[in-house]
């Protein structure tokens, strides 16, 4: 066989973002119950026509359940409005949850218009003010969002100049924008913007292709910016929605059920009606209290004696024959593709390396476990919660309780971390059937151990290759199958003449799965990469001038060089138990590569020195903001490199607390060197998930280098020691 074949590829939103595809969780008995003049004066920019957007932006508006429901509106919601004060508000879905985005978008902003960074001011995530956004995900807000909001700036400041050209009665050419004011040089003459916007109520709609500044010409974006409010966060100012509180508001608990999938048999509230204030909510499976303070609330849920049927459900010692023996073909609702005859190039490559990887499933683990304040005023429904899905949640009320989603407003306060776990709005559809039963708002915050048990975690995967290597150092074969994690960068960036990638997606996984900070990405990376360097040793080649060899990248290959130089890879000196890796590879648009020093114990414990880690996204927008989403990538990754897996048995998680699951610590932060390799010559990319798929193999491969022991599994080195004996 030597046709070439390629399925369609994967949908805008990857497939294993699973929780997007989920049927509604809750569905509760049937219970029934002019925009520019909200702005007032000023300027307004408005969403361009669906017709008259990029492409990409137009995929990336559709994603998870009913998402086609909603095109872009094309004069109804906007973008940016300049207000007679001068002062620039700006309306987006996108939502800020630690990554810093209201800062680089601030600054794309404030560039495009030509006014300070303080003069803008954000409106994020509120579902009554902003336009429909698919949500915070994918490394998207810089290249889709970031590129939206400078064709809004840059047609805004077009309408600004076409004003004071008809006041001043001259050309838009002799005039220019600054400082937040169109100046004609000449004349030595200015107009402020809030003195252009005096007495308009100008309504403008983006043009198809608003040109806008080349990355060359930056002043505010590419430069350091220090964090928007940073000050409220660093002090405890800022409230997250945990910290909410409304007049009478009550406290929630929901009673859980014994194990996952569980029915409610019976249950007996007798001991909490008994209770002053303390109402009970029963609806279906859902059974929760709502109470005056929270250790009333605590103490009524424990009250309820109810009794659940469950099934029996397989554990940790199951989980990876289980993935292999349901799933389906990756030509099947998967991803398949193929190139030349691998069958036959794997015959006859003199060097072969086959291996199967395992992936666990592991916790998103945010500092901020989710939490809802719900408020019912008649029929309509206002929710503040921390997700990355505004609009996605408010679906899911509407569906919740058989109402119009006009009639649902969500609000986003800045959140505590989410890394793909909070794309899912169940914590603020009990918060508000608590609210509809209680007849008041409620408020409720999941605890540690809800989190780790009821959100869904990062897909478990089994990860099989088959390789072989010319004596020259060239790939001749790659054969790779994942089951399960999912299709995130599973195509090899090396060039490698017959090839067959599949993923293979695995029906009623035992555990609920979704998104993870770059998807199944991590697992991928992890897998291809420590694979490399086992075909490296096999041809006797350093692991660095292999990959070179087989990379027909620019700029992987730059990355590649760039941390290799920093960690002065090619002066490395062996010491025992001490080793070097190095991993590399292309996801959403960046180009990353790690260079690691590990240090193992004689226990086993692994010690990571130092990494460097190079990384082009494009131009960059802001390189502190950058830098600090490299290292905390790099951070998070040596947890689910080293120590994160879920354990479980009969429909219960065994370890929910962080007294029981493993996270990095201070002590386990290795030193940290970020390389920026800014192109301005390319368009800008998300930096949010790329930076950590680097860690894990890099780390694996410097362990090999170390005590020649070769580590196939997602966490390398459970309970805090690697297996030596493996």
């Amino acid at each position: 066989m030597s046709a070439k074949t390629t399925l369609p590829p994967p949908p805008e939103v990857e497939l294993e973002r699973y929780e997007l595809r989920e049927t509604p969780r809750y569905r509760f008995a049937f219970d029934r119950r002019g925009f520019l003049q909200s702005l007032g004066g000023g300027i307004a920019i408005l969403l361009a026509a669906r017709s008259a957007l990029p492409a990409a932006a137009q995929a990336a508006q559709e994603s998870g359940q009913a998402f086609e429901r909603h095109p872009i509106p094309q004069a109804i919601d906007a973008w940016l409005h300049i207000a007679p004060s001068g002062a620039v508000t700006v309306f987006t879905g996108k939502v800020e949850v630690g990554q810093n985005i209201r800062t680089s978008l601030s600054q794309a902003v404030a560039d495009e218009l030509r006014v300070p960074m303080s003069a803008v001011t954000m409106v994020m995530g509120d579902t009554a003010r902003v336009p429909f956004d698919m949500g915070t995900f994918g490394s998207r807000t810089t290249p889709q969002m970031g590129t939206e909001l400078r064709r809004a700036s840059a047609a805004a400041r077009n309408v600004l100049l076409n004003l004071a050209a008809k006041r001043w009665g001259c050309g838009c050419d002799v005039l220019h924008a600054a400082g937040g004011a169109v100046h004609d040089p000449a004349k030595h003459r200015s107009l402020t913007y809030g003195e252009l916007a005096q007495g308009e109520l100008l309504a403008e709609t983006i043009p198809a292709h608003e040109p806008t500044t080349p990355a060359a010409e930056w002043t505010v974006a590419g430069a350091p910016a220090p964090k928007v409010n940073g000050r409220d966060f660093v002090t405890g100012k800022h409230r997250y929605t945990p910290d909410l509180k409304l007049p009478g508001m009550l406290y929630g608990k929901v009673v859980r059920p014994s194990a996952f999938g569980a029915t409610l048999v019976a249950a007996d509230v007798s001991a909490v009606q008994a209770m002053p204030g303390v109402h009970v909510i029963r609806d279906g499976d859902f059974l929760g209290v709502a109470a005056p303070d929270l250790l009333t609330a605590e103490r009524a849920a424990a009250a309820v004696k109810a009794t659940w049927h469950a099934q029996p459900q397989i554990s940790n010692a199951g989980l990876f024959g289980f993935l292999t023996a349901h799933a389906r073909p990756g030509r099947e609702g998967g991803v398949h593709s193929s190139e030349g005859d691998v069958a036959a190039a794997l015959a006859a490559a003199p060097h072969r390396v086959e291996a199967t990887y395992h992936i666990a499933y592991i916790q998103h683990c945010p500092l901020e476990p989710r939490a809802a304040l719900a408020v019912w005023n008649g029929g309509r429904l206002t929710v503040w919660t921390g997700t990355q899905r505004p609009f996605g949640v408010q679906e899911q009320l509407a569906q919740a309780f058989r109402m119009p989603e006009a009639d649902v407003r969500v609000l986003m306060p800045d959140t505590g971390s989410a890394y793909g776990g909070k794309h899912t709005g169940e914590c603020a559809v009990e918060a508000a059937r608590l609210a509809r039963g209680a007849g008041k708002p409620v408020h409720l915050l999941w605890t540690r151990e809800e989190e780790f048990t009821w959100a869904y975690f990062r897909p478990a995967g089994v990860i099989e290759i088959k390789a072989g290597v010319n004596p020259d150092g060239r790939l001749a074969a790659w054969e790779m199958h994942n089951y399960n994690s999912g299709p995130a960068a599973l195509n090899t960036m090396y060039t490698v003449p017959h090839k067959l990638e599949e993923f293979h997606p695995v029906p009623n996984a035992p555990l609920r799965q979704g998104s993870y900070r770059s998807l199944a990405a991590c697992a991928n990376h992890f897998a291809r990469e420590s694979h490399m360097d086992d075909l490296a040793h096999a041809v006797g080649l350093d692991p660095l001038d292999f990959r070179l060899k087989n990379c027909a990248h620019p700029r992987l290959h730059d990355v590649y060089l760039a941390a290799a130089k920093q960690f002065n890879w090619q002066g490395r000196r062996k010491r025992p138990r001490h080793g070097f890796g190095l991993a590399g590879g292309i996801e959403k648009g960046g180009h990353v590569a790690a260079c690691a020093e590990v240090r193992v114990e004689p226990d086993g414990e692994v010690r990571i020195l130092r990494v460097v880690e190079a990384f082009d996204c494009g131009a960059i927008v802001n390189p502190n903001g950058l830098r600090n989403q490299i290292a905390g990538g790099l951070t998070m990754g040596i947890g689910g490199a080293l120590y994160e897996a879920i354990e479980f048995a009969d429909g219960k998680i065994l370890n929910p607390t962080f007294a029981r699951y493993r996270v990095p610590r201070f002590r386990d932060q290795p030193q940290i060197d970020v390389v920026l390799v800014n192109r301005k010559d390319e368009p800008s990319f998300g930096a949010g998930e790329t930076p950590i798929v680097g860690l894990a193999p890099a780390v694996g491969n410097a362990i090999f280098d170390a005590i020649a022991l070769r580590r196939r599994d997602l966490p390398m080195a459970p309970g805090g020691k690697l297996p030596l004996t493996a």
